[in-house]
């Protein structure tokens, strides 16, 4: 990690450093400079989710790259892959999320895209890092009608919709399904009804009153209770949850089981596969996925390629590599050949395009893996030493990993947003994996918290 940035941008508590107006400026006036290296009128798009601090960051940002010389184009709240898209269709510079994703409300962030809706390699959060720190380009004042604007987009979610319809096979509706969608009072809260009603669905919406302070509350992606009870409830044919900027989505099938993402990519993979569109034979996911995907895919003839945490790694491998499927268990799903980051409705529009086609329910669908049992423990620790700092922590890690090997896994990494360590064990045995899981999550308190 870099001073500012972590796996996913910079992202902090709002108001206290870095997510401040004073550095967001700094981060607009940064990113505006590395972005002006043609001569041209320069522009940025800024896009945020439904926080109230989004107001404050928003501001800050424009203030930043006006002073740089750079034109703003403001569109408000909106999926963050819809701004990566629109990035893209504006032929802009850079794109600009203001959004912590799934954290809560009182968390705020700043992503960065680049021209082409990729998000910034670590190379160049280094570069925009330096800048802010050894105040290189403090100097830099444009003046007069060199100064930037900012406009608004008025039509950045009818764009955006029209994108996601065009994603959906043409031959194909979504008449006479009943859906129930969790927007999780997040970014998609205009955008998500649209398409599918707009598709054709009887679409049944929750989450869909934002006030600042309520994303991500007891509901969406990371809450799915009140979806399951509401599908239930409606007879509907499954329900669709979004986080707070969805990018990511995790499904409920017609029975109220939660789908994840590990069961996702099995699907999608295996239908793509079937239709000649699984470029490679390959799927990319991370370390965190499911042995039950691995297992799936190698009996399929499809190649499981893993990653870190984080799908801006799963996209750099994708593209590196030439493959075009890939996401993460937590519901972020990247189809490489339609949008360049995880798109939650877009993820949504491929698994209803499967149900459609095949003609089968989500829970039908779903069999296809068996989920290994599998133990995620989060702890709180002072500060992120590396392990092998910390020699008593390190032993015991290597006593479980020897006691489950050849059956199962074990993953210890510090989270890429908090100061926390995540313990993750998977295998056969769930009292076992469950026994060595809180073990090993008591040392690390005892050692690092």
């Amino acid at each position: 990690m870099g001073k500012l940035f972590g796996t996913d941008g910079v992202r902090g508590v709002a108001n206290i450093e870095p997510i401040t107006a004073e550095t967001a400026l700094q981060i607009g006036r940064a990113t505006a400079y590395i972005c002006k290296d043609k001569d041209h009128r320069h522009k940025i798009v800024i896009g945020k989710d439904t926080r109230l601090s989004g107001y404050m960051l928003e501001s800050a940002l424009v203030s930043g790259i006006c002073s740089m010389g750079v034109d703003v184009l403001l569109i408000g709240p909106m999926p963050t892959p819809g701004i990566a898209f629109i990035t893209r269709s504006m032929r802009a510079d850079a794109g600009m999320v203001i959004s912590a994703s799934h954290n809560p409300f009182q968390d705020n962030g700043i992503k960065i895209f680049s021209r082409d809706g990729f998000k910034l390699p670590d190379q160049t959060e280094s570069k925009i890092e330096n800048l802010i720190f050894d105040q290189s380009i403090n100097q830099l004042r444009p003046t007069a009608d060199d100064i930037g604007k900012a406009f608004r987009i008025d039509d950045a979610d009818g764009r955006y919709i029209v994108f996601l319809k065009n994603t959906f096979p043409a031959h194909l509706t979504l008449e006479g399904m009943k859906l129930v969608i969790d927007c999780g009072n997040g970014a998609a809260y205009k955008v998500a009804p649209s398409v599918f009603s707009e598709l054709g669905a009887k679409v049944i919406s929750i989450g869909i009153d934002p006030d600042g302070t309520n994303i991500n509350s007891d509901c969406g992606s990371l809450h799915p209770e009140k979806l399951k009870a509401r599908v239930l409830a409606e007879k509907a044919d499954l329900g669709i949850a979004f986080d707070g900027d969805a990018d990511r989505v995790i499904f409920v099938d017609e029975h109220g089981n939660v789908v994840d993402g590990d069961q996702v990519m099995a699907i999608s993979a295996l239908h793509m596969q079937k239709q000649k569109l699984l470029k490679k034979d390959t799927l990319v996911a991370t370390v965190m996925s499911n042995m039950g995907l691995e297992k799936v895919l190698s009996e399929a003839g499809i190649n499981l390629v893993r990653t870190q945490v984080g799908d801006r790694y799963v996209v750099e491998e994708m593209r590196a590599q030439g493959y075009n499927f890939g996401g993460e268990q937590s519901g972020h799903l990247i189809f490489l050949d339609h949008n360049t980051t995880g798109d939650g409705i877009l993820s949504a529009l491929q698994i209803l395009s499967v149900i459609r086609t095949t003609e089968k329910p989500l829970s039908e669908l779903a069999k296809v893996m068996e989920i290994f049992p599998q133990i995620l423990i989060n702890t709180l620790v002072k500060e992120k030493i590396p392990i092998t700092e910390v020699p008593a922590l390190n032993r015991h890690i290597k006593e479980v990993e020897k006691a489950i090997k050849d059956r199962g896994r074990l993953l210890i990494r510090y989270s890429g947003t908090e100061n926390k360590l995540r313990v993750m064990l998977e295998g056969e045995n769930y009292d076992e994996i469950k026994k060595y899981a809180e073990e090993l999550s008591a040392s690390v308190k005892n050692f690092l918290g």
